[in-house]
């Protein structure tokens, strides 16, 4: 399936999540996992509200979109996503994927990050049940599955979740839709290989890309997991 001409189709995605590198060497942390394989970026937004912490907001995404060629990947942990999805694609962001927790009106919301010309994501808590969603699968590019509760990174990864994969698996190729599938929380080379046999296309992984240089190898080993 086509997602993003950037993006490649014939194996697992690799998207380092932001949040784990080090914020006072950030321009030579993305150039090192750009150079190392990654296949994009994965921007944790949180907003104090709908997570407790507080972390980039678009000013921080224009500062990365100079610096890289990589696709952005903003993840939206706020309330009333709708109000910024458009700084965000302002900034540079490619996909922008809002929470079906913290939407008042999720087709809106949608429709809204649609509008933008970015690619539209839907990401589910670990506790969201995968039914009442089915409804807007055709509406959306990314499937975001969480498998740690949003807002800190370093979790440990859920392994309940992993039915929610499957499902979204079935849902697709029942419908002939194409939206990717990613993976966030406690990503690490043995539950990559679970994810990815589950049917995860895109894994996004922080500490354990970020706590382990040279960036090639954590890579590579998440990309190679479970074959």
């Amino acid at each position: 399936m086509t997602w993003s001409p950037q993006l490649p189709t014939d194996r697992p995605l690799i998207a380092p999540s932001l949040l784990a590198a080090d914020f006072g060497r950030l321009g030579e942390e993305i150039a090192a996992v750009e150079a190392a394989g990654a296949d994009l970026l994965h921007l944790d937004v949180m907003d104090g509200r709908f997570v407790p912490d507080i972390t980039l907001g678009p000013v921080v995404v224009q500062g990365i979109r100079r610096g890289t060629r990589l696709f952005l990947d903003a993840h939206l942990m706020v309330v009333e996503p709708e109000r910024h999805v458009q700084a965000f694609r302002a900034a540079g962001a490619d996909g922008i994927t809002v929470h079906a927790e913290a939407c008042a009106d999720l087709p809106a919301a949608l429709a809204a990050v649609r509008a933008t010309g970015a690619r539209v994501g839907l990401a589910l808590n670990p506790d969201t049940p995968f039914d009442p969603i089915r409804g807007h699968l055709a509406d959306i590019d990314l499937l975001l599955i969480m498998s740690v509760f949003p807002g800190r990174g370093g979790q440990a990864f859920i392994p309940s979740v992993v039915p929610k994969l499957e499902a979204a698996v079935a849902e697709r190729t029942a419908r002939g839709l194409e939206y990717l599938i990613e993976i966030d929380g406690g990503i690490v080379p043995e539950t990559a290989a679970t994810a990815r046999r589950a049917g995860a296309d895109v894994l996004v992984a922080g500490t354990a890309v970020f706590r382990h240089p040279p960036y090639a190898r954590p890579i590579a080993a998440l990309r190679t997991a479970g074959v």
